[in-house]
């Protein structure tokens, strides 16, 4: 599971795991059943405090994205369904927000900023239909 944490963000450590393993459940890296490295092991491997962890996965818990299991690593579970739309659709809201604020500063007009993600989009689409 690839954890990348920026001290500079000021978003708080806790929320950055959170935000980070909702997004790799989103776009199905993390995908149901899979089981996420233990409190101590992710503190470790990210240099951070066990309590930071442990409060990222209890938040995790409390929104019914993981199982805590007596003795065994936290386990994914399923996105399915309206919820796995909800979150893809969350996910991608928050990423769209800053340049959504960026094209209003440039004095865009939002039909040519989305003119312009359907370029991009348009762009990727067709980078992996070469690949395959």
């Amino acid at each position: 599971m690839l954890i990348l944490l920026d001290p500079n963000s000021g978003v708080p450590t806790y929320r950055q795991l959170v935000d980070q393993i909702r997004f790799q459940m989103a776009s199905g890296r993390l995908v149901a059943g899979s089981e996420l490295p233990s409190t101590r092991a992710l503190s470790q491997e990210l240099g951070i405090n066990p309590m930071t962890v442990s409060k990222a996965y209890s938040l995790l818990e409390a929104e019914g994205l993981v199982r805590r299991r007596p003795g065994l690593p936290l386990e994914v579970l399923a996105l399915s369904g309206p919820h796995a739309d909800a979150e893809r659709d969350e996910q991608l809201r928050v990423l769209l927000e800053p340049a959504a604020l960026a094209a209003r500063q440039l004095g865009m007009r939002p039909a040519k900023a989305v003119a312009v993600f359907r370029q991009l989009l348009s762009h990727i689409v067709d980078y992996e239909e070469r690949d395959q």
